[in-house]
């Protein structure tokens, strides 16, 4: 009887506009699994593994929309801080 004994496997690179924002988007997801460093640049990378393609698409989709909810209250932040700073009078 053969068994397949292989798992399912992701990896993502991620990098964002800054090395600060990668840095946030890093620390999002250090409670679940360690990241890896690119030492050379601001790029990290994390790796998910699992023995059922259903369960790796799960643990993907709740990563992923954790990172797009950081990311999207980073640019939010930005936004405000370019908005403190702007010499345009309001109307």
């Amino acid at each position: 009887m053969n068994t397949v004994t292989d798992n399912w496997r992701l990896t993502l690179h991620v990098e964002s506009t800054s090395k600060a924002n990668t840095k946030a988007l890093a620390d999002a997801l250090t409670t679940d699994k360690d990241v890896e460093w690119n030492l050379t640049s601001t790029k990290f990378t994390i790796s998910f593994e699992e023995t059922k393609a259903k369960d790796l698409r799960a643990i993907w989709n709740t990563r992923v929309r954790g990172l797009i909810a950081v990311d999207s209250l980073l640019a939010l932040l930005s936004d405000s801080k370019q908005g403190e700073h702007s010499t345009t009078p309001n109307a």
